[in-house]
């Protein structure tokens, strides 16, 4: 009857549980994580942004929408983006993508985003609320160092009014 006097808990350390079980700790603190980044993006109504997941059984796939900054080109547009969290997210930068056609210097035709803070700048920090206010940040201030679309980069500067009438060819209001 040796038995009765184990503990019924293991009293493993996390980092020494079995992969499963490690798996299962990661993914409750990522689920966690994106709770309380829906709450604080739905409490803070920031304007001009918001971000859902698609649907209450996967956390990990949201549908956001953003609005183009007031000045800019992109004044009085709105777009949708997809984001998707990897499962080592906050460790990990999600992956975003227009899923609006989109003309931007920082953007391709397939709506795929160079946006230093989504690749090699990423932080922990970061959330889906600075996120999203930096994509719409970098609508009206892209960089034009590092265009994935060459031709708007070129327009951004040399010809704004082309530019303009290009994002109007391809802007498709959302539905």
């Amino acid at each position: 009857m040796e038995s009765q006097n184990m503990s019924p808990v293991p009293t493993s350390s996390p980092s020494k549980l079995s992969q499963p079980a490690q798996n299962a700790l990661d993914a409750h603190s990522v689920t966690k994580r994106l709770q309380t980044e829906l709450m604080n993006l739905m409490m803070s109504n920031t304007p001009g942004i918001s971000a859902f997941p698609e649907s209450d059984a996967n956390l990990l796939v949201w549908t956001g929408t953003i609005d183009g900054p007031s000045g800019t080109h992109y004044e009085g547009l709105a777009f949708k983006i997809l984001i998707k969290f990897p499962a080592n997210y906050p460790y990990t930068a999600p992956t975003i993508t227009f899923t609006s056609p989109m003309w931007h210097p920082n953007v391709d035709m397939a709506g795929n985003i160079c946006l230093d803070i989504l690749k090699d700048k990423w932080s922990a920090i970061y959330n889906v609320q600075t996120v999203l206010l930096s994509l719409q940040s970098m609508l009206g201030d892209p960089n034009n160092k590092s265009p994935l679309n060459a031709q708007a980069a070129e327009l951004w500067d040399k010809d704004p009014k082309e530019y303009k009438r290009l994002l109007m060819a391809r802007y498709k209001e959302m539905d």
